[in-house]
């Protein structure tokens, strides 16, 4: 059995994997959804949390409940946050996994893989140093498509999102690269597993990495939000994951 930490991406908390926490735990499986500094219900909490803070958290879960053999798993833009997990803490991770997302290179940041009108939008948007969450319409354009999820899942999420601290995004990611030969994994959701190995065949610079044989690659076609759209599928494909 395995231990699994499934980190939300922006707007949301450890809720928005119950669908997905829920079969994995039947199966035997230990599973701690997280949290993150200023999200959910910690969102009345003090700070302008920066990355290091949401990379800090994760690592005091892993040494609180003496986890080790563990399979971060990053849902979007907690790619930042794992990646940085990982290369503290290489000792006490089996394999990481991200889902519709992708490692950053050291010295990057989530908010330089925005589009320059995201950036722009997103800039304008931040109130408080936090990010409110855009129209579903505006996300679907910017590649965060909500497919396969209907109108009752779309209010739900939406009801339950807090905005999210900015520093989080805009914060470059540090790597000693103590993490670069674990296992890793990319559960690609709303682009082609096809495009995406185009995109590794020719160096694109966020994609390039993937290219080792420490990289399996699975597909699992839907919108950007595999926990909504395809629970009991997201929890499938973690598991075998985390078994090879």
């Amino acid at each position: 059995m395995s231990t699994f930490v499934l980190v939300p991406g922006f707007w949301l908390g450890a809720w928005a994997w119950d669908e997905v926490a829920a079969p994995l735990r039947a199966a035997g499986h230990r599973v701690f959804p997280v949290s993150l500094p200023g999200l959910a219900e910690r969102a009345g909490e003090s700070g302008d949390f920066g990355l290091e803070d949401h990379i800090a958290d994760l690592a005091d879960l892993l040494v609180r409940e003496d986890l080790w053999e563990v399979v971060p798993v990053a849902h979007s833009g907690a790619c930042a946050a794992v990646g940085g997990l990982a290369d503290r803490m290489p000792e006490r991770i089996r394999r990481v996994v991200y889902l519709d997302s992708g490692p950053l290179l050291d010295g990057s940041a989530v908010y330089d893989l925005w589009q320059p009108d995201y950036r722009q939008t997103a800039d304008a948007s931040v109130a408080d140093g936090r990010l409110p969450m855009p129209s579903w319409e505006y996300l679907s354009a910017h590649g965060a498509a909500a497919e396969g999820m209907d109108e009752a899942t779309l209010a739900r999420v939406r009801s339950l999102a807090t905005p999210h601290p900015a520093r989080v995004y805009r914060d470059a990611l540090r790597l000693t690269g103590a993490g670069a030969a674990l296992p890793q994994a990319l559960v690609s959701c709303s682009f082609p597993l096809s495009q995406v190995r185009e995109l590794i065949a020719a160096g694109h610079p966020y994609f390039a990495a993937m290219a080792g044989s420490n990289w399996e690659l699975r597909e699992l076609p839907t919108g950007h939000w595999p926990m909504f759209s395809r629970p009991a599928d997201t929890a499938a494909v973690l598991a075998e994951l985390a078994a090879r």
